[in-house]
């Protein structure tokens, strides 16, 4: 079995990928309100950030399941 504090200590620190795994996602994605597409592909740091899109999408994905895989055993189900 597995310490409860690792648990809960990785929970945490999943938490924090997930914030940034999504700002990442949102920060690198094109339909930003306000800000118009044609400025950002002129951009070659916005460039370099977009590259890589669809990686960040994965990376805040697994993030987010692996947070929830490791929430449940740690703190109960919250739910029953």
């Amino acid at each position: 079995m597995v310490d409860p504090l690792l648990l809960a200590k990785a929970t945490y620190v999943l938490g924090y990928t997930n914030i940034i795994g999504l700002l990442l996602v949102l920060f690198s994605c094109r339909c930003i309100y306000g800000i118009k597409p044609h400025r950002l592909v002129k951009s070659k740091a916005y460039m370099l950030l977009f590259r890589y899109h669809c990686y960040y999408w994965w990376f805040f994905i697994i993030s987010v399941a692996l947070h929830a895989i490791l929430a449940i055993p740690a703190f109960g189900n919250p739910f029953l």
